[in-house]
């Protein structure tokens, strides 16, 4: 498993917490899924008061604070700074909205915001695109990892744009990096992991699922099948058929 700014995960998923039914539901979906990170909107955490914080720190997991709903640089960085104040944790999800109908990211707004983040010693993962120039500024601004989407959050539309993800993956090896959004069923998930990703981060599929526990464990089995897979060094694709039974030892009837 790859190291997220020093951190090595046991489990390739990680979860959100927004969206359940009922707290009962979220702990049995992250108990079902084996996940090793849990990401918190500080606007749910205002919401939902001393309670559902002290639900977040008994999962046992790692807590990863986000800025989710933040269209500017001066509301995401201060919804960082509020973040490590009171969960005591320099990691932030940094999002930093620049289309309302997408939810795609400002690419200008998310480096800035990134470069003033990283300064200040916090550990940056940027939701960001596939876009082969933006995660060089991120890198630059001082990220180690990178999260981009699959499509946009919440539609389950999957990996929209495969060769874009595949270069991503391949430009920056060493770079530890996150399928966040957009995935909507576990063989997603596992293509993702196939491709070379460390890891998935999912809520809407999970926590709108008729049954979320049975689906953050189908999610999990399935990252981890395509984790293995990628390990295993798979066959190349061919063009033309090959035979899987030797023709040596045939016999030849006349």
């Amino acid at each position: 498993m790859a190291e997220f700014y020093g951190v090595t995960l046991d489990s390739p998923m990680m979860l959100g917490t927004a969206q359940y039914p009922s707290p009962k539901v979220l702990a049995d979906a992250f108990a079902a899924s084996g996940a090793g990170v849990a990401t918190v909107s500080l606007r749910r955490e205002a919401g939902g008061g001393q309670d559902f914080r002290a639900l977040i720190e008994g999962l046992g997991v790692h807590i990863l604070p986000n800025t989710a709903g933040c269209h500017s640089v001066k509301e995401a960085v201060t919804t960082a700074q509020m973040a490590r104040e009171l969960f005591g944790t320099d990691w932030i999800k940094l999002e930093v909205i620049g289309h309302a109908d997408t939810l795609q990211p400002d690419p200008f707004g998310l480096v800035e915001a990134a470069r003033i983040l990283c300064s200040e010693g916090f550990e940056v993962f940027p939701y960001t695109t596939e876009d082969l120039v933006l995660a060089e500024r991120l890198l630059q601004a001082g990220c180690e990892v990178l999260m981009p989407w699959g499509a946009p959050i919440g539609t389950g539309l999957g990996l929209n744009n495969r060769y874009g993800l595949r270069s991503l993956r391949a430009q920056f090896p060493e770079v530890a990096m996150v399928i966040d959004a957009g995935l909507g069923m576990p063989s997603q998930a596992a293509e993702a992991m196939e491709m070379g990703y460390d890891a998935i981060l999912l809520n809407t599929a999970v926590a709108q699922a008729g049954d979320p526990a049975a689906m953050a464990r189908a999610f999990a089995m399935a990252a981890e099948a395509g984790r293995l897979a990628r390990g295993a060094d798979p066959m190349a694709p061919r063009d033309m058929a090959a035979p899987s039974t030797p023709l040596i030892g045939k016999a030849w009837l006349e």
